[in-house]
């Protein structure tokens, strides 16, 4: 049976004593091994949960829970910190050095991980990462994409069991979003690491076991991505689109072609759209 890998209870926090709540009462668990989306339009509070997950935000109110560890407790930050990796917006934020196997082993470095021990998880992770035939490169050099993948290679070397992507692709240009969404998938599937993905890019969301919508602090929508986008004029009430390929297959069957209602991935719609094909030749 799954355990919870992180847990928020009735979390309420405030950028300020007379501000409104960021967060209000929010409640949500997110299962050891699953990969969550959270959505919301600019300002919604979906950045300011993700802080939570790793103890840079501390709730005013409520409780988040990692590992059973409580975030506010002080004893528990080191642990908490090992074990929920996050990656930024920015790469060049979190890149610090010269060379990439050197920005990758940096926080490793700090630990005073034994040298034989860094160069295998240093190694490791580059490899899941799919930057290690960059390894030698200047991080300067190398195309948003790949600086992004940069820095979760520096997450993954903590070998933390969760991370947390805080719009991580939103600087990246397609190509470079598509081979950090290949890497993130990678990562959870193949090696069962959580993720938790803060994005305004709906195809992103597409891929997730599931899907939390918010609006002015609250979570207001939650389940499967099928779920969740089934009804596109509500999500477009919160200022959000829907997937290009729900689109499609919603325009196409208000023209009296038979498609399938719940159709929101673009290979699900393209092999549809094959088989109505087929059976008219």
């Amino acid at each position: 049976m799954k355990h919870k890998m992180i847990e928020a209870d009735q979390i309420t926090f405030r950028y300020g004593q007379n501000a409104a709540p960021a967060l209000d009462q929010v409640s949500i668990g997110v299962e050891k091994g699953e990969f969550v989306a959270v959505l919301g339009a600019n300002g919604c509070g979906k950045s300011t949960l993700a802080k939570h997950f790793n103890a840079i935000l501390l709730p005013e109110a409520g409780t988040v829970w990692v590992e059973e560890m409580d975030t506010r407790q002080e004893e528990h930050l080191f642990d908490i910190r090992q074990k929920v990796g996050m990656v930024f917006q920015n790469p060049d934020n979190q890149i610090v050095a010269t060379i990439v196997e050197e920005d990758v082993a940096f926080a490793l470095e700090n630990l005073g991980v034994p040298q034989p021990e860094m160069r295998q998880r240093v190694d490791e992770a580059m490899q899941m990462a799919g930057i290690y035939k960059h390894r030698d490169k200047a991080p300067h050099k190398l195309s948003g994409g790949q600086k992004q993948r940069v820095a979760i290679a520096g997450v993954i070397a903590m070998r933390p069991d969760c991370i947390i992507l805080d719009e991580s692709t939103a600087m990246l240009d397609p190509i470079g979003r598509d081979k950090v969404m290949r890497t993130v998938q990678k990562l959870n599937r193949e090696f069962g690491i959580t993720v938790v993905m803060i994005t305004h890019y709906m195809e992103e969301a597409v891929l997730a076991d599931r899907v939390l919508v918010m609006n002015g602090g609250h979570v207001v929508l939650e389940g499967t991505p099928k779920q969740v986008f089934a009804d596109a004029e509500r999500i477009r009430g919160y200022k959000l689109d829907v997937p290009q390929a729900k689109e499609l297959c919603d325009a196409l069957r208000q023209e009296g072609i038979d498609l399938p209602a719940d159709l929101i991935d673009t290979d699900e719609c393209a092999e549809a759209l094959a088989r109505l094909l087929g059976a008219k030749v």
